[in-house]
């Protein structure tokens, strides 16, 4: 009732997203990790202090460099695999069975990670804008993954 009666097929090959919305809607892990991670580790040196002795710029060096090399990795699978398919498909075709099953439970592990921290973010923002939410973090939480995600 929600989100209206399923598509059959045939219906659902004309309703496939064009390029520039796709990227948006189905890259959210590599936004999140992009965004979320150097400010968790700006956070770390913050709260140690670490921040006044400059190892901030090497950690976000770090950040960039890795950022580079997932990058250039995916551009290589992408061009190997110019049909499309996902980690699993692809590790499947050039390493065999078990490797595909290895990189199926890790992207699953990381859909995972990448929800939990999404949330524990939004969250933190939440909190920060209203502070009488403050000591509810971990109801909200729970609310928005079982409430929300989960109707979704």
């Amino acid at each position: 009732m929600l989100i209206g009666r399923p598509l059959h097929n045939r219906e659902a090959m004309g309703e496939r997203l064009p390029k520039w919305k796709a990227l948006a809607i189905f890259s959210s892990d590599a936004l999140s990790s992009v965004g979320y991670g150097p400010e968790q580790i700006a956070l770390v040196l913050a709260i140690s202090g670490l921040v006044a002795y400059g190892y901030y710029p090497y950690a976000f060096l770090t950040v960039l460099i890795l950022l580079a090399i997932v990058t250039a990795s995916y551009t290589q699978v992408t061009r190997a695999n110019p049909g499309g398919g996902g980690s699993y498909s692809v590790a499947k075709k050039n390493l065999g069975e078990y490797p595909s099953l290895v990189a199926g439970a890790a992207l699953f592990a990381d859909y995972v990670l990448t929800v939990a921290v999404s949330i524990c973010a939004g969250t933190q923002a939440l909190v920060s804008a209203f502070p009488a939410l403050q000591g509810q973090e971990v109801s909200i939480d729970l609310v928005v993954l079982f409430g929300i995600l989960t109707l979704i």
